[in-house]
């Protein structure tokens, strides 16, 4: 038995507006771009995805699942992502080598430091 991990599902108050603003941050391209069922990939034919459906319910809590990010320049990655639209976001989690951001529905990411080693 094979298991494939093919998409996360994001809800979204606009599934299109959200999906191309992840692409653009990502880097990614879009497979589906239907109005309430928009998914992007790292390429056509590469896993897994981002699928963003349209949600009836605001976001009222931090996120009980989030992505996290580990770029070649934290400071300049998180400089890009800021200009694109995410802002920084507070979940308590107070001084760390990683940034909290938010994209612009609100779903907290982090952006994590160099690897050691």
């Amino acid at each position: 038995m094979t298991l494939e991990w093919e998409q996360v599902i994001v809800d979204a108050a606009d599934p299109e507006g959200l999906g191309r603003w992840w692409a653009g941050a990502l880097g990614w391209v879009v497979v589906n771009d239907e109005p309430d069922e928009f998914e992007i990939r790292p390429a056509p034919d590469r896993l897994p995805g981002l699928l963003f459906v349209r949600g009836t319910l605001p976001k009222t809590e931090k996120n009980r699942l989030h992505l996290d990010f580990r770029p070649d320049d934290r400071n300049a990655e998180v400089g890009r992502l800021l200009a694109l639209g995410a802002r920084h976001a507070d979940i308590g989690q107070g001084e760390q080598p990683w940034v909290v951001l938010a994209d612009p529905e609100g779903n907290e990411f982090c952006v994590l430091g160099a690897r050691r080693g």
